[in-house]
Parts: C-alpha cells; structure tokens; sequence
C-alpha cells in the first residue's frame, strides 16, 4: 500500500519544545487517528505536513514528492485541510467564497461543489458569521472535497459539537472513505470518535511516535490488568507501562496482554483498554516507548 505521507528522521526544535527523530507513515485509503495530549506536538507535525513549518532535520514526502524542486503547488492541490474554527471573513456567503477559492484549484468542480453544498444543507445566501461550529466545518469539508482532495487533514473535527452532529459528521466520513479513494488524517482528543472510524492510530508524546499501528493490533496488544497488589514486585512490574495502586489492589497497563495472561493466569483480570486509558496510563508510564 502507498505512503501517502513519509517522515523519515524528522525533527524540528523549539526553545522549549521539540520532536524528535519522527519517523511516520500515513498509508493511502485508511483513516489516520493522530492522538497526544495538548503540546505534544501534533499541530507541529500538521504544520509539518503542509510546509508551514520546515524541519531541522530529516525529510518528509508528500505523495512521494519533497516540498522543494517546486512540487508546493502541486502537492496542496491534492491536499483538504479541515479546520475546527472559521477561517473565512464572517461578512462573505458561501457563493463569495467559492468565488474566492475556485480559481486556485485547477480541478475544481462547481458541480461537486453545490452537490456537497445540497448534502450538508447549507444555506448559500447567509454569511458564515450566522453559521453553527457544525456548519463551519462542513463548509470547510464541503471545499476540500470540491477540489477533489486526496488527502483530507482534519483537527479537531468533532470538538465542540453536539452528540447528534458528531455522529451524523462520523457518518460522511465514513461515507467519503467507502471506496478507499482518499485518505483522511484526523486529529483530535475525543478518542471514541477514532474507535468508530479509524483504521490507523498514531499517538505522540512528549514530541515522540510512541506507536503507529493498526487499531485492531492496538486493541489486541493492549489491556487494562487489575488484580492484588501482593503480585507487584520489581520483577512482574516489568509487564506493565504504568501501575496504579490502591491499599489492596492495583490496575495497570500493558502492552503484551499475551504475556501478561501466561505470566499472571488467572490471578488477575484483563480488560480491554480504550485508546482513553493508553493515554492516560502512557502520561506516567515509566519507561518512554509503549
């Protein structure tokens, strides 16, 4: 399967931040999860992507082209970003905007355009100021797709909108990914949305690919483990990333529920862990790498 994105050796330093040694690839037809606390550097590794930074280190391909040898435009051609906040002047409407935006994207079509206008029920008429959060993002999803992206950028998406508006969003996602066409990176912090749509997680912290695998193999190789707290040792704490301990019991995570179960039997109980608890534990793991 095709990179869409390849990060080979990336890095980029800041006076208080960095990443570090990023290696990451993004395949081509799947829904990318990218997930990290606030400040681990996601937006760094977007702003990356689409050159608006430049790394200090390392390369990054874009649809296996470097940004320079002047493939910019090229490569943004094929690119949707997807923002969580209206970008546009509040006072235009959608045709003054398509007006705007239309000639910049040589495969541009009007007719995709209105179509997606149709879907999302927009109103073309009303300035965007009068907008819901919802509609701000299907108008920016609705241009992307009108310029027939490849691969869509999404942060945050869901963020801030309603459980029924969240749910219908997920399903024109799930809609647009159907016949594998795009590839879609979607970024944000309500990890639910990524167990229902995503077929790929990658999760940083702290400026560092702690993984980037496949949902399925996420879930098989992660596990919550309670048992008593008599069982902790030096020695069994090495199965775990991170433990919490009460007076009787503790809870943990691993990332080897098959040698957790050999080691432990049925002294303890394994549970499935959510991408939620791999966050949570990873944030006081004691070793880096989960």
């Amino acid at each position: 399967m095709e990179n869409i994105v390849e990060f080979k050796n990336v890095s980029k330093h800041f006076k208080d931040f960095s990443l570090e040694n990023i290696n990451l690839q993004i395949k081509q037809g799947l829904v990318t999860g990218f997930v990290g606390a606030n400040g681990a550097g996601k937006s760094t590794t977007m702003k990356l992507m689409m050159n608006l930074l430049q790394a200090d280190e390392g390369e990054i391909k874009v649809f296996g082209k470097s940004y320079d040898n002047n493939n910019e435009k090229e490569i943004k051609e094929r690119i949707g970003f997807v923002y969580d906040s209206n970008i546009f002047y509040e006072s235009l409407n959608l045709k003054d905007i398509r007006r705007i935006i239309a000639p910049a994207y040589k495969n541009w079509s009007d007719k995709q355009f209105y179509d997606y206008i149709k879907l999302f029920e927009l109103p073309l008429n009303k300035a965007i100021k009068t907008f819901s959060k919802g509609m701000q993002m299907k108008t920016s999803l609705a241009l992307a797709l009108s310029h027939d992206a490849e691969f869509i950028m999404m942060d945050e998406p869901t963020a801030g909108l309603d459980p029924v508006f969240r749910r219908e969003l997920l399903d024109i996602l799930k809609d647009l990914m159907a016949d594998k066409r795009r590839t879609l990176f979607f970024s944000t912090h309500i990890t639910s949305d990524l167990e229902q749509i995503a077929d790929q997680i990658t999760f940083i912290q702290r400026g560092k690919i702690l993984f980037n695998e496949s949902i399925q193999d996420i879930q098989e190789r992660f596990a919550l483990v309670k048992g008593k707290a008599n069982l902790l040792n030096p020695s069994t704490e090495k199965s775990f990333i991170s433990v919490k301990r009460s007076s009787n019991e503790f809870q943990a995570l691993t990332n080897n529920a098959e040698e957790v179960r050999k080691s432990f039997g049925d002294q303890v109980v394994l549970e499935n862990a959510t991408l939620e608890d791999i966050m949570y534990y990873a944030k006081g793991a004691r070793h880096q790498y989960v």
